[in-house]
């Protein structure tokens, strides 16, 4: 199952190349009051509500996917978090240029820990990207994006895939510079998640997903989701060690080799096996 949200916050179905609204299924949600609840509602009910949502779908006319703004899947996650140097290509070439490691010396996984970005970063592919430092380098970095279904902590290695609702691609936006790394990917815009969420049960090995990035036409970044260094049992399991997970958290899992410079006026096209495709336009912030 693809569930997108779109528009004026639509929740769609996508079927193929057509969206069918299935809003209506916001109505069996519960009626929440301050304080709210952590996490995604819709997402932490998704087994439940899906043959509601199917049956919505069913009775809905199709609208072209082309023809509605896409927003990211998830709503209302409590964190976005990252894996860094995740594949080996991508860490040498950080290393080789100092206008993406600045001099830091690369270390394991292990020792740099996940990192965070913040929700307010979190757009949709059809909101684009807004460029806040124009004098600075801002970098692509597309990854695969797991989206948290069930609240979790120290979540055995062997049930991670258990807390997982779904997948959605990942755009990891950086400007680069001395800064913490969380600081510069926090910029507004700069995790953008798209273009549909896909139910874990249509991806039975997300550990084997070519993708790619072009930008005006030319691929920059092409690999496999099988060249992590750490896999994702252990990214859940490990970052659950350290906080909660929730449903709607989104873990973003890493990038390869082939990060490079957008402006003004360029459009990021991203695809990814069994998931689809996305346009992510780039803008001025001013």
């Amino acid at each position: 199952m693809r569930i997108c949200r779109y528009n004026d916050n639509r929740i769609g179905v996508v079927r193929g190349t057509l969206v069918h609204d299935a809003t209506e299924i916001v109505n069996d949600l519960p009626a929440v009051r301050y304080n709210f609840p952590i996490g995604d509602p819709l997402i932490a009910r998704l087994d439940e509500l899906r043959p509601r949502m199917e049956k919505l779908a069913d009775a809905a006319k199709g609208v072209p996917v082309s023809s509605v703004k896409l927003l990211s899947p998830v709503a209302n996650p409590s964190k976005i978090m990252g894996t860094p140097v995740n594949y080996k290509a991508h860490e040498a070439e950080a290393q080789a240029d100092k206008g993406i490691s600045f001099g830091r010396a690369a270390k394991p996984i292990e020792e740099q820990g996940l990192f965070l970005k913040a929700n307010s970063a979190l757009v949709g592919p059809s909101e684009g990207v807004a460029l806040r430092f124009p004098d600075r380098r801002t970098d692509h970095e597309a990854e695969l994006g797991v989206i948290i279904g069930r609240t979790g902590s120290d979540i055995p290695y062997d049930k991670a895939f258990d807390y997982i609702a779904g997948y959605c691609i990942a755009l990891d936006m950086v400007v680069r510079g001395p800064e913490d790394r969380s600081f510069r990917k926090s910029i507004d815009s700069y995790a953008v998640a798209g273009p549909w969420l896909v139910t874990k049960d249509e991806i039975p090995d997300p550990e084997r997903l070519d993708f790619f990035i072009s930008v005006g036409g030319t691929v920059k970044q092409r690999s496999n989701t099988s060249l992590m260094v750490m896999n994702i049992a252990r990214q859940i399991s490990w970052g659950s060690t350290f906080y909660t997970l929730h449903p709607g958290d989104v873990l973003m899992t890493g990038t390869c080799e082939g990060v490079s410079q957008v402006k003004p006026g360029d459009v990021m096209h991203l695809e990814f096996d069994r998931i689809g495709a996305m346009d992510v336009p780039v803008r001025a912030f001013r």
